[in-house]
């Protein structure tokens, strides 16, 4: 392994990102009048923006790019190419029946995603992992890089512990560089990482958890009562190793190998005290009948119509999102959504699962907050082919949203960014997270070359962008490997990974689409900690600005008059209401639509707190 030791003091325990207050957002002298926005704009052209690696041309709607924060030396080689991460998604690809073209990247590592602990961004890359210090809104600051090549690198982090996907057969045990001959070598790994970086200056990896198909991406789940326990949701996606190689994997289909590694995945238990003892405790059949035991019971791979859509077989999970504080977790498991028990961590099981002749590869999950619903991603074509361009069907390389009923999951409405990337640009639905603003489900996604969206999905028939950000292709003449592998909001901010250039930071801007309100209310969750695999709840203090946020979504639905907004909003900017306007907002609740009741009885409950 090695590293290069960047020192820089560790200060802030928790980024301070300038959330506003609620003596910024409210104006006395203006209390009666409409919410504060911008007013509204025409969402901007993205077509035609010029290529280029670090000059590309850019538009922006909604949002303001802060900083473009690059790679680092050691990770940026613009002369060499790379392959193993193209070598992974074409397998993903042919796998789902495609037929794509084998892309170049102008460079030899790549970004892959990231993760937050207290002032710090864990960012992953194939080569390594990279970790940089984040004061307030200046420029972050690299302090650590470790070099140790084997992909995928997605990483995750509990304090001083950095946890690592490696996939590749190229991985190393020793964190080596030099090529591993033959199919079997004690010298391969595999599986799991764990690093301890409490000391800059000498960063260890202190457990090497071997897995049958490798880690592709993997998923903290914790113990329900026992702080120092954590399992690892090992999700894979290339082929089974050789028994020779490691002893606990055997290849096949289930019905002449039982014992198959496939159609499973691996819980791994870490002691934080002693994560050197990590290790497998199960791997669960979540594929299975839940009455017959019969093991590839999903989808099975191929069209779903003579001819339908090709969909990859369900015997892997892409990723798996886990929600702890509603004991369930979304599977994206290539064939199939499936929903999951995870009230036992130690045994998941499957709930309900679904699937659709429009998904080509279910990739990623995305809770509301409320966890009633799901956003599942396409990635179509792999991430290395172009699905965005005019061409390309609307419900193909996109994002779906399944309601989680007393039935099981129900598909819903669909979500794709206008459809005018080029053929240049690999554009599909990759990873994202929620915006924490209050009565309203918002979510911020990557899109590869497509660059981030900003999506509305509060009704679940028709999801919108209110935002987004997009670059132009790397080259003007060639499809290469670029762009957002994903956007995440985290204390106030959007963090999004860009495969070849570095981090992309932005922070949101008051529209007609999301008031100053609502953003100063999302910039009042704050955690010390975020794994993007894991989602938090999000609870909102008692401040004016979250009750105001629902005023202004009312009086955006016109769903009060001006008598009645100029009412409220007096109200709670000083902290006064009698009985009669708290039942006025009761009462208003029992004939509104859902969305519209949760908002008057929010509102009323924050002023009968507040008296």
């Amino acid at each position: 392994m090695k590293y290069l030791n960047h020192t820089v003091s560790i200060a802030a325990l928790a980024f301070g990102l300038g959330a506003c207050t609620p003596a910024e957002t409210i104006d006395l002298e203006a209390l009666g009048q409409a919410p504060a926005v911008i007013a509204p704009t025409t969402p901007p052209s993205r077509e035609g923006l010029a290529a280029g690696v670090q000059d590309a041309e850019s538009v922006i709607w909604n949002m303001e790019l802060m900083h473009e924060v690059p790679m680092p030396d050691g990770f940026n080689d613009p002369t060499a190419m790379w392959a193993p991460a193209i070598e992974i998604a074409l397998a993903m690809a042919v796998e789902a029946g495609e037929e794509v073209e084998r892309p170049p990247s102008p460079i030899s590592f790549a970004n892959t995603d990231m993760a937050f602990t207290g002032n710090r961004i864990v960012q992953g890359n194939w080569h390594g992992f990279n970790v940089y210090e984040a004061e307030g809104d200046a420029m972050p600051e690299l302090i650590l890089s470790v070099v140790c090549p084997g992909g995928q690198g997605d990483v995750s982090v509990i304090g001083n512990l950095v946890f690592r996907s490696v996939e590749d057969n190229r991985g190393r045990l020793d964190c080596g560089s030099e090529t591993i001959e033959g199919d079997v070598s004690a010298d391969r790994f595999r599986g799991v990482q764990i690093f301890d970086i409490s000391d800059l200056s000498a960063p260890r990896q202190v457990a090497a958890v071997q897995t049958c198909r490798g880690s592709h991406t993997h998923t903290l789940v914790p113990h329900p009562t026992d702080a120092n326990i954590v399992y690892i949701y090992n999700s894979a996606t290339s082929g089974v190793r050789p028994t020779d190689e490691l002893d606990i994997c055997s290849d096949g289909e289930p019905d002449e190998n039982p014992d198959t590694a496939r159609y499973s995945i691996d819980v791994i238990r870490v002691q934080l005290d002693a994560p050197e003892q990590a290790a497998i405790i199960d791997r669960p059949r979540l594929f299975a009948d839940a009455e017959t035991g019969q093991i590839d019971s999903l989808w099975g791979g191929g069209p779903h119509e003579e001819e339908g859509r090709r969909t990859a077989s369900t015997n892997q999970c892409h990723d798996i999102t886990a929600y702890p504080e509603a004991g369930v977790a979304a599977g994206a498991c290539a064939g199939n959504g499936i929903l999951i028990d995870i009230s036992n961590p130690e045994a998941p099981t499957r709930i309900s699962d679904m699937a659709s002749e429009n998904m080509v590869y279910w990739h990623a999950a995305i809770f509301d907050n409320d966890a009633s619903k799901i956003v599942f991603t396409d990635e179509w074509g792999g991430g290395i082919g172009a699905r965005c361009r005019p061409e390309d069907p609307d419900l193909w390389g996109a994002n779906v949203v399944a309601d989680i009923t007393e039935d099981g999951l129900s598909e819903r409405g669909w979500f794709k960014i206008p459809n005018t990337q080029t053929a240049q640009e690999n554009c599909v639905a990759h990873n994202g997270g929620l915006v924490p603003v209050p009565g309203r489900d918002i979510m911020v996604q990557g899109w590869y070359s497509g660059g981030i969206s900003l999506i509305d999905f509060t009704d679940s028939d028709n999801p919108v962008e209110i935002g987004f950000f997009d670059r132009g292709p790397v080259s003007a003449d060639e499809l290469y490997l670029a762009g957002n592998w994903a956007a995440y909001w985290h204390n106030g901010r959007i963090y999004a990974p860009e495969i070849v250039r570095g981090i992309d930071i932005f922070r949101l801007l008051p529209s007609s689409l999301l008031s100053v309100n609502e953003v100063a209310a999302a910039e009042l969750i704050r955690f010390d900690e975020f794994n993007t695999q894991t989602q938090r709840r999000f609870v909102w203090p008692d401040e004016p600005v979250v009750a105001l946020a629902y005023l202004d979504q009312l009086v955006r639905a016109e769903s009060l008059d001006a008598e009645m907004a100029s009412q409220i909003r007096i109200a709670v900017g000083t902290n006064t209401a009698d009985a009669e306007l708290i039942a006025t907002l009761n009462t208003a609740a029992q004939s509104a639509s859902d969305d519209d009741a949760n908002r008057f009885q929010a509102i009323a409950g924050w002023l009968q707190r507040s008296e």
